[in-house]
């Protein structure tokens, strides 16, 4: 992964602040639970909805069911956005990635991202590699990546500061 141009943003930062580094940022999206991926409608609607998602191979990964309507969206318009971060107001790095989701088919790709869920959410996600996918009860689970374009952190609190990073 290239190393981002890194800029604080003064209109929504605090004099005081200085800019979250990509280290900081990365590690923030490594230690996320949850994320919200936004994809659009084959008729221009927004859709936002919760997912697991793992950093791994440079990248915010994140399955879902090949009936499920972000699958559907992320067939006409791979561009996404995906959020991380905490509920309150005063405390914490929020992130935004955005960039162009990936399906992943390749199975070294597949075991390694599998084995990125593993240790998360006390070992709930256990995932089998199968079809160019994960598998889960026979079913087939697409497995998306998303490089970042552009990532943004927040820092919520004393100082609140404005990150972009471009890549």
């Amino acid at each position: 992964m290239t190393t981002p141009v890194t800029k604080i943003d003064p209109r929504y930062s605090d004099p005081a602040a200085t800019a979250a580094s990509w280290e900081q940022t990365r590690e923030a999206l490594a230690a996320a639970e949850l994320f919200w991926v936004s994809t659009v409608r084959a008729d221009g609607r927004p859709h936002v909805t919760p997912v697991v998602a793992v950093w791994a191979e440079d990248a915010v990964c994140f399955s879902t069911g090949t009936e499920e309507q972000k699958y559907l969206n992320l067939q006409a318009n791979p561009h996404v956005v995906l959020t991380a971060g905490s509920a309150r107001w005063d405390g914490g790095l929020d992130v935004v990635v955005e960039g162009e989701a990936v399906r992943i088919t390749d199975n070294d790709a597949l075991t390694r991202i599998a084995a990125a869920f593993t240790p998360k959410w006390d070992g709930r996600w256990q995932w089998e590699i199968g079809d160019g996918g994960f598998n889960q009860n026979g079913n087939l689970v697409a497995v998306f990546a998303v490089k970042p374009a552009k990532a943004f952190a927040h820092a919520k609190g004393d100082p609140f500061g404005a990150t972009t990073h471009k890549f």
